[in-house]
């Protein structure tokens, strides 16, 4: 579907580069087929020695020459790059963003182009486990969307949605979501290691249990309720963990967390 599409990735950082990494190992684009943009002159050389794609420190020059020109650049960046760009893309070329908290208009209004996909990866993309939400904006093609889909799906999962305001909930659950559950991890290996394991056995522990715990749930499709249950025995050692868990407010923090990462994903679209 993209093999003959050029693709340029607007800021080869880590979000960045997972793209470059995933198209090239799903075989989905030649490396020439692809033109990264970077300011320091070592990351590019990073970048066109590990993937052998080509390389710029020109935004305007990889924008002009690309079909679909890909934004995984710092939301601080854009009001100063963007308008350096409006008027380089041509009717057909499709804009893919990644940018948390940047609407649809923004990216419309700035660069004069109405043809914008907006979504938000996750940093397991990385390992080509990433979960990506996206929306199109209408003026879209069925033929765009499928290489948004193509391209967006090429580092891990992707769902579409038609309504933009999910964007900003994805944010908070499957974009900052990785961040809760590293947390978490980490509580239980200090735990682990408070209880007397050393630290490497405490975290291979706790790395397996989250892994194995996922993969059950995936695979099962029971209710996580039940999955829970499943492990509690009355009067047990678990039924007294989650007691406590209860007491403290687990489900309440997390849920005000959530919430506190969409309020600011929405005030960050608002400001723009």
């Amino acid at each position: 579907m993209i093999r003959d599409l050029r693709i340029a990735v607007i800021g080869a950082g880590i979000m960045g580069e997972a793209m470059i990494s995933g198209m090239l190992q799903q075989e989905l684009v030649e490396p020439g087929q692809i033109m990264a943009t970077e300011l320091r002159a070592e990351r590019r050389d990073e970048i066109a020695g590990r993937y052998g794609v080509q390389v710029t420190d020109d935004n305007v020059a990889a924008v002009h020459w690309a079909q679909v020109a890909v934004f995984a650049v710092k939301p601080q960046t854009l009001p100063r790059l963007l308008p350096e760009l409006r008027g380089t893309l041509g009717d057909g070329e499709l804009v893919i963003s990644i940018v948390a908290g940047a609407p649809l208009r923004h990216f419309a209004d700035l660069l004069g182009h109405p043809q914008v996909v907006r979504s938000m990866p996750n940093t397991p993309a990385q390992i080509g486990h990433g979960m990506t939400v996206w929306t199109a904006a209408p003026a879209v093609t069925e033929q765009q969307r499928g290489w948004a889909r193509t391209i967006l799906g090429s580092f891990g999962h992707e769902q579409y949605v038609d309504d933009e305001n999910y964007l900003d909930m994805a944010t908070a659950l499957s974009g900052t979501g990785p961040a809760y559950f590293f947390l978490l991890m980490e509580a239980m290996v200090d735990a682990g290691v408070h209880l007397g394991f050393p630290r490497y056995m405490a975290q291979q522990l706790v790395l397996e249990t989250m892994h194995g715990s996922v993969l059950y749930a995936m695979q099962s499709g029971k209710h996580l309720a039940e999955l829970k249950n499943g492990v509690t025995s009355p009067a047990g050692t678990t039924a007294a963990a989650l007691y406590e868990l209860e007491r403290g407010g687990l489900r309440t923090v997390l849920t005000d967390a959530i919430w506190a990462a969409y309020r600011r994903s929405a005030e960050l679209g608002k400001g723009k």
